[in-house]
């Protein structure tokens, strides 16, 4: 049979360490345009007690989200030892597109993919780029998306990249700043064949759209008087949270239970990094469903030190788990590890992944 399997990975992380120390001289204001009289120690100590957040990283100020991917889908291409001009397509995950600072207009024309393509300096026209626009599951819908292409033969070789600067899409007057930050993940997924069942598994998307939609958008400063730009990340946290404890585990879960793959034969669970008290929350609410022992080392996390990057961080946490930079990480051959994410849509997605017995 035909499997789609990931032969190669890489990641970039912008050099610049955000701390939280950087917003103790910001303005900051509610919903409601008033600001908020608070000492900022105060709102920054809660911030980290409720997110585990510590430092962010954001990318210079000359360079952009295109170049950012390009680096991490080089990194990947070279650890999977392959050709840049026998890939068939680059998919790239992304918000924003090549979002500018000065004004933060989202910059989509050519699309983000092409320029990674240009950047990467792949001169083969059969190689298709593709933008995926999903909110922060992106890189897994991507990942979906290519392993379909793969299994159904119409493609051999896919690099799969998610880059973010949302450093450039947020309102500084908003608390919510203090979540988001910029970075790029990237597999090169490829065709094998094998007479068991291997990479890609099985995957699950949920979109609910209708009164979702307006949990996570873009809005104007909270700030009334600052008129620069009416481009900003807004977020509804507690929606958001109460959207995704409600709707991620179960829909692990279904993936699961569609795939016949009991619990505690996963490995790793590869969380989209949004926030630590949400991450925490859904994989305690996860082993609930299977009325089932959490293990401890099953949930990597890097939201304390790399903040939330949207489509990047599924794809950054598995490059440094799976060259060992992230704490006592490791994946184990002949294993299965699950990717899943939660985002603006609101989009829901969940992959089934078992690494082969030669990794």
């Amino acid at each position: 049979m035909t499997n789609a399997v990931i032969t190669g990975s890489g990641h970039f992380l912008p050099p610049n360490v955000i701390k939280n120390s950087h917003f103790l001289d910001h303005e900051f204001y509610d919903e409601a345009g008033k600001k908020i009289d608070k000492d900022n120690q105060e709102i920054i100590k809660k911030f980290q007690e409720i997110t585990e957040i510590e430092e962010r990283r954001y990318i210079d100020d000359d360079m952009t989200n295109s170049q950012m991917a390009a680096i991490a889908g080089q990194r990947a291409l070279e650890d999977a030892g392959v050709d840049k001009e026998t890939l068939d397509y680059v998919i790239v995950a992304t918000n924003y597109g090549d979002i500018t600072k000065e004004t933060q207009q989202p910059d989509m024309v050519p699309s983000i993919s092409a320029r990674v393509k240009h950047h990467l300096g792949i001169e083969n026209i059969r190689c298709k780029p593709y933008d995926m626009i999903f909110g922060c599951p992106g890189w897994n819908e991507g990942l979906i998306l290519a392993s379909q292409f793969i299994k159904a033969n119409m493609a051999k070789r896919i690099l799969v990249i998610g880059s973010e600067t949302l450093s450039r899409a947020i309102d500084k007057f908003d608390r919510s700043a203090m979540i988001f930050a910029d970075g790029a993940g990237a597999v090169v997924l490829e065709a094998k064949e094998s007479d068991k069942e291997e990479g890609v598994i099985h995957h699950l998307t949920a979109s609910h759209n209708m009164e979702e939609m307006n949990y996570l958008v873009n809005t104007p400063s909270f700030n009334p008087d600052y008129r620069p730009t009416s481009i900003s990340i807004g977020m509804k946290g507690r929606k958001v949270y109460e959207y995704a404890l409600k709707n991620v585990p179960a829909s692990i879960k279904q993936l699961l239970d569609e795939a016949k793959v009991d619990i505690k034969q996963i490995d790793k669970i590869l969380l989209h990094q949004a926030n630590a008290k949400m991450d925490h929350a859904m994989i305690a609410r996860l082993y609930k469903l299977f009325n089932a022992a959490q293990p401890e080392d099953v949930d990597p996390m890097t939201v304390q030190k790399f903040g939330n990057s949207s489509v990047a961080t599924v794809p950054t946490m598995f490059d440094l788990v799976k060259k060992g930079a992230l704490d006592d990480y490791k994946f184990k051959p002949d294993t299965y590890v699950v990717f899943a994410s939660v985002g603006a849509g609101m989009n829901i997605n969940a992959i089934l992944y078992k690494f082969p017995k030669s990794e």
